[in-house]
């Protein structure tokens, strides 16, 4: 049996699952941080606070009677660009640190967005695109990201990603919980959002602020708050506001593949659990997507980095 441990303390989820590569299995657990009702975010401090309650139980549980694992990885920092962090990945890593050194097992370091990708390329079947070298294309959306990345397989850091695009402003993700609570949600609004908006039987006509590859979705929710003053149903607007998205989404995606050319397109991230927004897009592409539960924060594909930088994944 090869076991490869993965954990991802994210700002709202806390994460961890067990990889293993003989029969292809995940096996994850997750809890997200409690967020007061009304509330749009969580402070650092908190999360810090909460991850480090939380990750023991889950590893705990997670571990159980398997045997130890060949490796363990962790997330260390939102994305592989200057200047990203975040206090609340250290907790994940400094927990990776300690299993290492006490089972005398390699850690390797990885960030959140990759292990996003990899968790998508897991769900689907696509893990091959890791291990071939040939581009795709892979939008990463959630509460704090809306990238439009160029991704290609390699050996020794598994992924080479490039950010080519993506929102100038607001994430998408914030969008949906800013709209959500806007409309008496609780936070994170997401499934609620989609809820409602199912509810709706408006069509309309979305014209996107579109800059190439790249979006702005800031005026996204000032119109939202429009639509409420102006005494629209609770339902249309969130309607709005998630075609909306889904056609700034897919606007950029066609650019990029005009610009670059033909190929896979990957979509991972909490975002893309909208069934809304993912039929918006199916038809349009040669897509991809995550199921929804490797779509929001889970630490599926941080586990496979590890087995991938054993070349035991495939």
């Amino acid at each position: 049996m090869s076991l490869f441990l993965g954990i991802d303390t994210s700002n709202y989820t806390t994460s961890c699952a067990l990889y293993d590569s003989e029969i292809g299995k995940v096996t994850s657990l997750k809890k997200l941080l409690p967020v007061k009702s009304g509330e749009k975010g969580i402070r650092q401090s908190d999360a810090v606070f909460h991850h480090t309650k939380q990750l023991p139980q889950l590893i705990r549980e997670l571990l159980g009677d398997s045997p130890e694992p060949d490796c363990v990885s962790c997330s260390v920092a939102p994305r592989n660009a200057h200047g990203s962090y975040m206090p609340c990945f250290l907790v994940g890593e400094s927990s990776a640190v300690m299993i290492a050194s006490a089972c005398n097992i390699p850690c390797y370091r990885t960030f959140h967005q990759c292990g996003h990708i990899l968790a998508a390329l897991y769900s689907c079947n696509r893990l091959d695109l890791a291990a071939s070298g040939d581009s795709f294309i892979a939008l990463h959306v959630s509460g704090g990201t809306t990238d439009l990345l160029l991704c290609k397989g390699n050996k020794e850091n598994v992924l080479d990603i490039s950010q080519i695009g993506g929102s100038l402003d607001l994430k998408a993700g914030q969008a949906v919980d800013r709209t959500g609570v806007m409309l008496g949600l609780d936070f994170p609004c997401g499934p609620e959002l989609e809820r409602l908006a199912m509810k709706s039987e408006r069509s309309f006509k979305i014209n996107p602020v579109i800059r190439g590859t790249s979006c702005c979705l800031s005026g996204l929710e000032n119109m939202c708050r429009h639509m409420l003053e102006s005494g629209e149903m609770y339902c249309d607007i969130a309607r709005f506001c998630l075609e909306y998205l889904g056609s700034s989404i897919r606007s950029i995606t066609f650019n990029a593949l005009e610009q670059y050319g033909k190929m896979p397109v990957v979509f991972a991230g909490g975002v893309m659990s909208d069934s809304i927004i993912r039929d918006m897009l199916a038809e349009s592409f040669d897509s991809y997507f995550a199921k929804p539960e490797y779509s929001c924060d889970n630490a599926a594909g941080v586990a496979i980095f590890g087995a991938l930088k054993e070349g035991k994944a495939l």
